[in-house]
């Protein structure tokens, strides 16, 4: 069977739902957490950074990246095994990103907090993508904030119907299913249909 799989992530750790589509059925094949971090810290390496001497500063926030991009490697290797050992094909991976971020350096991120926010929330986001890459996945990134615009085009169907057929997914794997798992499978869709 062909899936796709769908990350909402959060400072640290991202929900990953899985989504098979076979005539017109979607299904759910897999939803879980995965961590992205191992040190408590590592979950705002900007926040970490902040107010220490530069090179530090610079060292613990590439530390900080470095853990995110070698986690979200080994989620996405052992996610594409998962899916290898159900006899499925993983036919892509779509993430949720945000707006791009300028291209700032950790200096410039650090000497305005708001950068630092934005820039902890792309750090995961774009962990994830890379992996997704690496691992020669076909990858979709989806503006979260045009989330239900795009997938309706894509998908060339009412908004309100998309919603519909998502939000009843829930009914057959029970809880948790918010709108993390929502938007996640949402995601999926779409990569099943890139």
């Amino acid at each position: 069977m062909k899936v796709a799989f769908g990350f909402k992530t959060h400072s640290g750790w991202a929900v990953l739902v899985v989504l098979s589509e076979e005539r017109d059925e979607l299904a759910v094949v897999e939803r879980r957490r995965i961590e992205l971090v191992e040190e408590t810290w590592a979950k705002q390496p900007y926040h970490a950074a902040e107010g220490i001497e530069r090179e530090a500063a610079q060292d613990l926030v590439r530390r900080g990246i470095d853990m995110g991009e070698r986690l979200a490697l080994s989620e996405m290797k052992a996610a594409i095994k998962r899916e290898r050992d159900r006899s499925n094909e993983v036919t892509g991976c779509a993430v949720l990103v945000g707006a791009p971020m300028p291209d700032w350096n950790t200096e410039q991120i650090l000497a305005v907090h708001f950068r630092m926010h934005k820039a902890e929330g792309a750090l995961f986001q774009n962990a994830l993508v890379r992996a997704a890459e690496r691992c020669k996945l076909k990858t979709v990134p989806v503006l979260e904030k045009e989330l239900l615009q795009q997938a309706s085009s894509r998908l060339g169907t009412r908004t309100d119907l998309v919603v519909k057929k998502i939000a009843g997914l829930g009914k057959s794997v029970g809880a948790p299913w918010g709108k993390d798992q929502k938007d996640a499978a949402l995601a999926a869709l779409m990569a099943l249909h890139a």
